[in-house]
């Protein structure tokens, strides 16, 4: 049943163009090294949507800050998860990604003057962080994507890649499908860049939009032999809306309580006093989360089940002046006034810390020319994130990939192939396009986003991981027997049926490394472990084959080792 309708070739192809795969695609392109780009949405429809702020550049503002600085507070804040050798990496080159920006013409705030402004965020030993009003992320995104149609990079829309093609652990292209019309891609390419995000979907609520960050960038990667590594690292914002539904798991900013929003209980009880007296809300982040779901497990969140973030004491100038997003996010989605009335949220399953195995230096996999960047690939965070390290992230190791994959295929003196993998590719996507069974597929992915809601939420237990596992092996069992419709909206069922796929792949790797991390430590809550276990001080690196082993974390050079301390909370957000 083969509809192949499109034969391609290239030397880079680029899954993905969100910031760290458009920035990948760029340096490739820059290099005079054929690239491809491929998308599952619209070419111009790709978020990094990262509103805080854009971490790096130090000695701008503060001339005593260094990148060993930044280094050594992205290590302390990783709760020493974070690879030392990727936290250098990204810290020593932030300069190089800043202005990279400013040929791309970003400038980003500028207050009053040619320097670019940085605020002070918590954990961060120094003001680094600069920005671009409430909309860093977007703007970075925006920048990449003129540049890229500068370069003319061609940016396939509408494909969805169901199978990274291999033959002898090589890479050499990629099979898929077009939502729209069901036609078939195979990508030819010598080397394959990754960028598809994380796997935060897979909750009830999330900051996600819907059918992204499924996973599938965990199941692509394992499918053609790389491993995961901390899949359980999974911060959640403690600030996501509970309705409308279509919205749920949608941010308040952080700014929200930098600001002086305060959070109550349904009894009015303002709860961070029995968590974090000293700090209250602007404790971290994953304390808060914590809290939050802590009232709401033990009944005193909402009818809804959340809790109350109130700005009603605040002015309105401050809250239109400080906080016009929020406000207006609000009136938008509820017909809230937040002058007025209170917000209902939750926990949310935020940003994935977790992901593919990479090497530091170039962020390659165990498979031969296959690079994986971005929410994708593991190594910077740890068991916290360093607020303004993701968006630094993607244009340091979006270069970096993006070179080591152009010289990679220029060393190549013969291209892999294999008929078979690609056959295997089609059959794959046939034997789904013909499944006829009487299990629902979106039903399917609503039990695995309820079983890990209920069970590996923001707080676990060694009895709610072990049923979480065993309703994974249910919804399994079931899809043996699904049903895929083709109508004439497209072929998205069919897209679903894979994301199902991903969806019980990135559930399992969750639950069985978080079932084998016996501590808490950072986002990782264990009310049946509730101290940091040193042991434990270890990255989870999983795969099917294999299940769950332990790799030690490589040591921190001693210059660096020197300048980890606790920061001061003054003033400022602890991310």
């Amino acid at each position: 049943m083969s509809s192949l309708g499109h034969q391609l070739a290239t030397s880079v192809l680029v899954v993905g163009t969100g910031g760290s795969g458009l920035r990948a695609a760029i340096e490739v392109a820059e290099t005079g090294v054929a690239v491809i780009a491929v998308i599952q949405r619209a070419a111009d429809d790709a978020r990094t949507v990262a509103s805080g702020g854009i971490s790096g550049a130090p000695g701008v503002t503060e001339p005593a800050d260094t990148w060993e600085q930044h280094a050594a507070d992205t290590l302390q804040e990783s709760h020493l998860l974070a690879d030392p050798r990727t936290a250098q990496v990204v810290a020593r080159y932030a300069a190089q990604g800043f202005h990279d920006l400013a040929c791309y013409g970003r400038r980003f705030d500028r207050p009053g003057g040619d320097r670019v402004a940085q605020r002070h965020f918590g954990a961060h030993a120094y003001r680094r962080t600069a920005f671009a009003g409430e909309y860093t992320g977007l703007d970075v995104q925006q920048a990449l994507r003129e540049r890229a149609h500068q370069l003319g990079i061609p940016v396939l829309p509408s494909v969805y890649v169901t199978q990274l093609l291999v033959s002898d652990g090589t890479v050499f292209g990629a099979y898929g499908f077009d939502l729209v019309d069901g036609s078939r891609y195979l990508v030819h390419a010598d080397a394959v860049i990754l960028a598809t995000g994380g796997h935060t979907r897979i909750w009830r609520r999330t900051s996600s939009r819907r059918d992204e960050n499924t996973g599938d960038s965990l199941r692509l990667a394992v499918e053609a032999g790389a491993r995961l590594r901390d899949p359980e690292l999974v911060q959640f914002h403690p600030f996501g809306l509970i309705k409308p539904e279509s919205a749920a798991g949608t941010l308040v900013s952080e700014a929200a309580r930098g600001e002086g929003g305060t959070l109550l209980n349904n009894l009015g009880e303002r709860f961070m006093t029995r968590y974090d007296p000293e700090r209250m809300e602007l404790s971290s982040r994953d304390r808060v989360a914590r809290a939050a779901y802590t009232e709401i497990k033990e009944g005193r969140g909402t009818q809804a089940g959340g809790v109350w973030l109130d700005l009603s004491h605040l002015s309105h100038e401050t809250v239109m002046t400080r906080l016009p997003r929020v406000h207006q996010t609000l009136l938008e989605l509820q017909m809230l006034d937040v002058t007025r009335d209170p917000i209902e949220v939750a926990p949310a399953a935020h940003h994935s810390m977790g992901g593919v195995w990479v090497r530091p230096e170039d962020h390659s996999t165990d498979v031969n020319g296959l690079y994986v960047i971005g929410e994708a690939a593991s190594g910077l965070h740890g068991a916290n994130r360093l607020e303004g390290n993701s968006l630094i992230e993607l244009l340091v190791y979006g270069r970096i990939a993006g070179r080591a994959a152009a010289e990679y295929s220029a060393r190549l003196t013969d291209q892999q192939r294999s008929p078979a993998a690609v056959r295997a590719a089609e059959a794959d996507v046939n034997r789904l396009l013909t499944a006829d069974g009487d299990q629902n597929v979106r039903a399917l992915q609503r039990s695995v986003r309820h079983l890990m809601t209920e069970h590996a939420g923001v707080v676990r237990d060694e009895a709610g991981l072990t049923a979480g596992l065993a309703g994974l092996d249910e919804i399994e069992a079931r899809m043996a027997d699904v049903g895929v419709h083709i109508d004439i909206g497209g072929f998205q069922d069919l897209a679903y049926a894979f994301d199902l796929r991903s969806n019980v792949l990135a559930a399992r790797a969750t639950l069985e490394c978080a079932l084998e991390r016996r501590e808490t430590r950072g986002c990782h809550n264990r009310s049946d472990y509730p101290d940091l276990d040193p042991d434990l001080k270890v990255n989870l690196v999983w795969s099917p084959e294999t299940g769950v082993r332990r790799e030690s974390v490589p040591p921190i050079p001693t210059d660096i080792a020197e300048l980890i301390r606790d920061v001061s909370a003054d003033g400022k957000l602890l991310e």
